[in-house]
């Protein structure tokens, strides 16, 4: 099992977390955290407890509505989008063009 420290408002908590999710995790904890964020950013000042109550009632609220849309395209016979089949040769040429703008961004910071 895993071991990840997050920072959510500002605090490191340590999550455990199965061998892989590691990525996953971070991702969600950055989630959280940006509502956080967002909370203070509206001038809202609890204590770690409340904005953590506040931040997962938000997306408690965004997937009841995620899912509640689901259930009305289930409903109405609404066929499901299929994801488009991965495309290695475009992957490869995105990470080639990732690379080189890293390396244009680090010329720009030497200059």
């Amino acid at each position: 099992m895993a071991q990840v420290t997050v920072r959510v408002g500002g605090y490191a908590h340590p999550v455990a977390c199965q061998d892989g999710q590691e990525k996953h995790l971070t991702n969600m904890a950055a989630e959280v955290d940006k509502r956080i964020s967002a909370l203070k950013a509206m001038g809202i000042q609890f204590g770690e407890t409340r904005m953590l109550l506040l931040a997962a009632l938000q997306l408690a609220d965004e997937a009841m509505d995620l899912k509640a849309e689901n259930d009305a395209l289930k409903a109405s016979g609404a066929v499901p989008l299929e994801a488009p089949a991965p495309d290695p040769a475009l992957a490869d040429g995105l990470l080639r063009l990732a690379e080189k703008l890293e390396i244009i961004a680090a010329r720009l910071e030497e200059a």
